[in-house]
């Protein structure tokens, strides 16, 4: 029951702080990521060229790094960004779209790891996978692997998250049916969320600019992530439960973001489904 009331003291923070979260993200979920951003509480910029990412990023409390739509301008701003970032302590999270798709994205991925201290990697198990050097298959870039079983996640998998936080010394967010997010040592299980959610682009997406939100009003990279990935399937979940019968993704989509806009204490802990191992 903690965990719920440390997540909700976590969304009153992102409300009361307003952090500048700086986003070089992809162009096909830009407005969706300022918007949830701007729903949670959080302020957005979506500053991407080099001329000014390192003053913008001095600006920003946390910066989020999402390489959907990849180009070679876009991979300098974001490495520079990061190498600033790092250097003025201000957290950085990477969502690897589609890491496994193409060699070169995959390649990108892995040398924005390697030059940047990431706090907190936010992908499906694809991705993940691919990042950490696994043969994984992709589909565009969604994930082709189902790492549940109705509602529960093997040992292995777990193991594979734990070992690939280690690894990087970071926290990672794996998102699928059943969530996990873990440093290393603590894990948890998310079970929140409605498989509709997976009918609408940029979800995920949305979900690491959540993270970015948190990180950005001091949660510590564990509890951030933690936050940001329940705080999507809570507001997933909320918002299907008001679709009228003729409503469909577009309105599940606006009312995510109602959802998140109105998010409170009660409500986390009514709908929160959280395991901590």
């Amino acid at each position: 029951m903690e965990i719920y009331y440390k997540i909700s003291r976590a969304l009153q923070n992102v409300r009361n702080l307003r952090p500048l979260v700086h986003h070089i993200t992809n162009y096909v979920t830009v407005n969706d990521c300022a918007n949830i951003t701007l729903a949670i509480g959080a302020s957005p910029v979506m500053a991407d060229d080099i001329n000014e990412v390192r003053d913008m990023v001095i600006l920003s409390d946390s910066l989020v790094i999402n390489i959907g739509t990849l180009n070679s301008r876009t991979v300098e701003s974001m490495i520079e960004a990061g190498k600033k970032a790092n250097e003025f302590n201000i957290p950085v999270v990477l969502d690897p779209v589609g890491v496994g798709a193409t060699p070169y994205r995959t390649k990108i991925a892995k040398e924005i790891m390697s030059k940047i201290k990431i706090a907190v990697v936010r992908g499906n198990l694809s991705e993940i996978k691919a990042l950490y050097g696994i043969n994984a298959q992709t589909k565009g870039v969604d994930s082709s692997e189902n790492f549940s079983t109705g509602e529960n996640v093997s040992s292995s998998i777990k193991s594979f998250a734990r070992d690939f936080a280690n690894s990087f010394h970071t926290v990672v967010a794996i998102t699928g049916k059943t969530d996990i997010i873990t440093d290393g040592e603590t894990l948890y299980s998310v079970k929140n969320g409605h498989e509709m959610l997976s009918r609408i682009t940029g979800t995920g997406c949305m979900c690491t600019s959540l993270i970015g939100s948190y990180l950005g009003a001091g949660s510590n990279d564990l509890y951030g992530a933690l936050a940001g990935v329940a705080t999507m399937g809570i507001a997933g979940e909320i918002a299907y439960n008001r679709l009228d019968p003729y409503e469909g993704s577009g309105s599940l989509k606006s009312k995510i973001m109602d959802a998140i806009y109105h998010l409170s204490e009660e409500e986390i802990l009514n709908w929160g489904k959280i395991d901590e191992e």
